[in-house]
């Protein structure tokens, strides 16, 4: 009798049991491997259906793209056949007697109209005059108020100059007309001379094509009502869609994944770069699994309805005893000891709230003043170290972004991520003021690795310095803001490519000489004189000169004068400013620190 008690009483006994109630899981596990089978079939069936789709687009349309590249290519057709076109030079045909393929530029053009039936336009630019000769299908002028070619589409072919260039769909505004169409284009370049990377551009091609085309293309393919599918080139621009209202737009790839509603799948169209995306509701792809997964559902809810009101059967024997324990771990770690447990239960729960007590009464014992000083000196030091930030907090986080870009393959951000926390080391240093020129220069080439890589290398940082000047001393500081007033509004203002020279010198026995030059637009002899007497009268100047005002009076406040900025400028030719330091050698910068 007492042995069939204790076993009554014993937590293992109730944990049987619920053991037992819980068997029926591995059979309801079962019925789930199984479905999964069943339904995991299903969905790569459904699945390879809708890539096979999408690869049978991807083929058709890059074979449409390649249609049109060889029809753009019938501009070089006997170009190099001198005999054909009797010693007439390629440049003189198209300028001087205004034909292509020993045929007028307009017959040309209707040639290239009709060698397709969804050309609706053909067009050609001269280099030369920028004269522009059109053919249409039905009469169409062209709009002399909207120019042609947009400036965006010139851009874009000076990046293709021997390929042939795709501009999204758009309406027709230059003939006065809102209907869209896509634009191929291809330049005309000069191959009767020698050929090489630099090639003379005699004319541009453009042919506008009717997006009948792909309507077709998508009309021999089955798409749900809630089915996506879009056609878009390298930059991501949307150049066909059954979804119309979205047609020359780019691409949200991100949006589409994190809206996780829908399921995306893609093809590459090699020729152009880019692909075939198709975007699948999730409940209308797998709909024909929607029935078997709710009957399944159905008896997992019933079966969790039985589990819950075991659950709720068997609370006041397994939950109140551990919460009651619970509350009064939480009172006594808050220093409450004058409270136990009162419980008449005997099994383990009752043993175990007994022993619980027991430990109580005897922490009361062992705790005493001075040890809850010591704990509340602890906690205020703790406190106080976590009010502390320290400067390298901000060097790691930089180091964890820019590991992460390099485990991403994005090599350049991370380059730039390493080049800017390096000059943040080097501007945070508060302990220094003069520094070696070589230190000086190593954080400007961390500053223009920023620059170079934001305008596309096309500023160039060219730096001459006598290995002997080293360890000369400068001003922390003082090179970076004349190189950034060179690049803003030296070489910018002027476009194209430039080039910032630092130049490090010996002028005499006691002079140390840094020169920034730039190749930018320079400064009329008003606003170079205005910049001079500014800099010599101490007045406060704002706007771009604002770094040049700060370096000098760093300079005339650290060495006196004749020290300090001067600057020489030749409008369209360039700028030179100069500082003229005390030439000073590592061994006298901590006394000057």
């Amino acid at each position: 009798m007492i042995k069939l008690t204790t076993i009554r009483h014993s937590i293992f006994f109730k944990l049987s049991l619920a053991f037992l109630v819980v068997g029926m899981i591995p059979l309801l596990v079962l019925s789930a491997l199984s479905l999964n089978q069943f339904t995991d079939q299903v969905e790569r069936n459904t699945e390879n259906n809708f890539k096979q789709m999408l690869l049978y687009l991807s083929k058709n349309a890059d074979d449409i793209f390649r249609n049109y590249n060889e029809i753009s290519k019938n501009m070089y057709y006997n170009s190099q056949n001198i005999a054909d076109r009797h010693g007439i030079m390629l440049e003189e045909e198209i300028n001087s007697l205004g034909r292509i393929n020993l045929m007028t530029i307009n017959d040309f053009l209707k040639t290239i109209l009709y060698s397709d039936t969804h050309i609706e336009n053909a067009l050609f630019v001269r280099t030369s005059d920028q004269s522009v000769f059109n053919q249409s299908r039905v009469n169409k002028v062209l709009d002399p108020n909207e120019p042609f070619p947009p400036v965006s589409w010139a851009y874009t072919l000076t990046g293709k100059q021997k390929l042939l260039a795709v501009f999204p769909p758009h309406p027709e505004t230059y003939f006065g007309s809102t209907r869209p169409v896509i634009t191929f284009a291809r330049n005309l370049n000069d191959t009767s001379g020698k050929l090489g990377p630099e090639v003379k551009v005699l004319g541009t091609l453009y042919f506008d094509v009717d997006l009948d085309i792909f309507d077709k293309l998508f009309q021999q393919v089955v798409l749900d009502r809630r089915d996506e599918v879009y056609v878009i080139d390298s930059n991501g621009y949307i150049l066909y869609s059954n979804q119309g209202d979205k047609l020359g737009k780019r691409f949200d790839e991100l949006a589409a994944k994190r809206s996780g509603t829908r399921m995306l799948y893609s093809e590459p169209i090699p020729f152009i770069g880019g692909q075939v995306i198709g975007l699948v509701a999730k409940a209308d792809f797998f709909a024909s699994l929607t029935q078997i997964r709710s009957n399944v559902i159905i008896a997992s809810a019933i079966c969790l309805l039985a589990l819950l009101a075991l659950g709720a059967l068997f609370s006041r024997t397994f939950s109140r005893p551990v919460l009651d324990i619970m509350r009064l771990m939480v009172r006594v770690e808050s220093g409450h000891f004058e409270t136990g447990i009162t419980t008449t239960r005997k099994d383990e729960m009752g043993r175990l709230a007994h022993g619980f007590n027991r430990m109580i009464e005897r922490l009361q014992l062992f705790i005493n003043d001075a040890y809850v000083a010591e704990i509340k000196r602890k906690q205020a030091e703790l406190n106080a170290l976590k009010t502390q930030i320290q400067p390298h907090y901000l060097y790691n986080t930089l180091e964890v972004i820019r590991m992460s870009a390099v485990a991403d393959d994005a090599v350049e951000v991370a380059d730039m991520i390493h080049a800017l926390a390096g000059q943040l080391e080097y501007v945070i240093d508060f302990g220094e003021e003069w520094v070696t020129v070589q230190r000086e220069l190593e954080h400007l080439k961390s500053y223009f690795h920023l620059i170079e890589v934001r305008f596309d290398r096309r500023i160039d940082l060219q730096i001459e310095l006598e290995d002997s000047f080293a360890e000369a001393l400068i001003l922390k500081l003082s090179i970076q803001p004349l190189v950034e007033n060179a690049v803003q509004h030296g070489i910018r203002p002027k476009g194209g490519k430039g080039t910032v020279l630092v130049k490090i010198e010996k002028l005499d026995a006691d002079s140390l000489a840094v020169t920034v030059y730039d190749n930018g637009v320079g400064m009329d002899e008003e606003t170079l004189a205005w910049l001079q007497s500014q800099l010599a009268e101490g007045e406060s100047v704002t706007g771009k000169s604002i770094g040049l005002k700060n370096v000098h009076a760093r300079m005339i406040q650290a060495c006196g004068e004749p020290y300090g900025i001067t600057i020489e400028s030749k409008p369209q030719i360039g700028t030179s400013i100069q500082m003229l330091y005390p030439l000073r050698r590592e061994e006298l910068r901590y006394e000057k620190n």
